[in-house]
Order: structure tokens, then sequence, then C-alpha cells
């Protein structure tokens, strides 16, 4: 096991003795968002610290920016970001599709990424040697599926409420012309798409804690993701992911319309 992987284990077993014991249990909810529903939870807030706690004990020169307790030399060149429990709406609702995401940028790239839902002992790992995904029964490597058109594609996104404005008239557009669209699972589905079993993501206003631990799980397995304008996708925004070339090219082209 590489030292970059090892430290992203040590990172999702902390979250996890924070997270679980708390998942499918009685829990206190407060809301982030005036006119709306944004939820956090004693579990978010008590999984980030932890991350932060060892990610300052390994590499106190670093930067942290982290969902629940903001950033901590954020201008510096490494910079880990941290969500500590994405998908935080399923974890309250009780699904197992939430997922701690922890992503390494350097000079303002993502690196190193990680996706752990420990409730399904599902560990995505992503950096410089690959993507794996490992359970307790081993270890395989993640790669994408081959998807030659859109009319063949399956399509996730969170909700479809999510997108807005214009985003909504072009997200409609494109699940009309792929096969089969599906909802749910925020970051969830983009470890599915690089397991191999979706082919396409579309998200609208992510931060960049939402999709910091996800760019490297794409890439290294083969896949591409991009602002809907085609931009690196580092600091969030309109995000779509897919696992070949030309369905991303096909989706940016529904998308730019």
């Amino acid at each position: 096991m590489s030292a970059d992987f090892a430290f992203l284990e040590e990172l999702a077993e902390a979250a996890a003795r924070e997270t679980l014991s708390r998942f499918r249990q009685p829990i206190d909810v407060a809301n982030k968002e005036t006119g709306g529903f944004d939820p956090v939870t004693e579990a978010d807030r008590a999984a980030e610290t932890a991350i932060r706690d060892l990610i300052g004990e390994r590499f106190p020169e670093d930067g942290i920016l982290g969902e629940e307790h903001g950033s901590a030399s954020a201008d510096s060149a490494r910079l880990w970001v941290i969500d500590p429990i994405d998908g935080t709406r399923a974890f309250i609702s009780g699904l197992p599709v939430w997922g701690t995401l922890v992503g390494l940028y350097e000079d303002g790239r993502a690196v190193l990424g990680m996706m752990d839902q420990p409730f399904t002992g599902e560990r995505f790992l992503a950096g410089g040697e690959g993507a794996v995904l490992r359970t307790a029964s081993g270890e395989r490597p993640l790669a994408v599926r081959d998807c030659e058109t859109l009319s063949r594609a399956t399509l996730f996104t969170t909700s479809p409420k999510l997108h807005t404005g214009a985003n909504a008239e072009r997200y409609e557009r494109l699940e009309q012309v792929v096969r089969l669209p599906r909802y749910g699972c925020d970051c969830y589905a983009f470890a599915l798409l690089a397991a191999g079993h979706v082919d396409l993501v579309v998200e609208s206003g992510l931060k960049p804690y939402d999709i910091a631990g996800l760019i490297p799980l794409v890439e290294r397995a083969g896949g591409v993701v991009t602002t809907w304008t085609g931009g690196r996708p580092e600091q969030g925004g309109d995000i779509v992911a897919a696992g070949s070339a030309a369905v991303h090219e096909a989706a940016l082209a529904v998308l730019g319309d």
C-alpha cells in the first residue's frame, strides 16, 4: 500500500468512528440555510474535526478547507479539501449513499482523492498509482465503462430541482436524450461512474469540497470531469463527469446550447 493511500485509510477510519455510531440513530439536525434546508449534524462536525486533527499532525504546513470548520492556510501549495459527510440529507434519512470526501490539491490541481462509505464498507481511493475500490472482500481497480453515445447513457443527478434558471432548461434537454436518468446519491454517483456502473453525472452549484475528493477518482479511472463549459472542476460550480470522452463532449454540447 502506498503512503498516500495508507494516510487516506487513516482519515477514513477516523471519520467513520464519528459517523457510523450516529447513522440511523436519533440525532439533532441544524439548518445552515435561511429560506431553505441545508442540514448539518454533530456527525458532520465531529468527523471533520477528526480528519483535520490527523492532517495537522502529519502535515502541519499544509492548508485545509472544510465544509464545516472553514479554511486554514488556504493559500498553501498543498491544500486538503474535506466534506465529512457529502449527502447529509441522505445521512439523516437513513440512506447509505452519503460518503466522506477528502481531496488533496497541489498547486490548485486535484492529485489525491477518497470517497468512503463506511456503512456499505466501500472505500474508493485514487492517486498517482491509480484508482481502486477496497472492500472487506478485497481490492479491485476502478475503471469507467465505454459508452459511445448519449442515447445509451445512464445519467445521475442528485435532483433535477437543484438545476435552476437556464441550467434547468439545459439539464432537461440532456435528460431527454439519455437512455436512463436516475436521481439521488450525491457523491456516490461519481463513485459509481468511476467503478463502471453509470456513464454520466451532472450537478449544479457544487462547492470545492463537494468535488475535490471525486476528481481523482473519475480521472484515474479513465473518465473526464469538468465544468459545464469544459473548464477544470477544482473550484466547483456546474459539473459534468463522464466515463467516456465521446459522451462528455456530447453532454457539453447539449448543456452549452
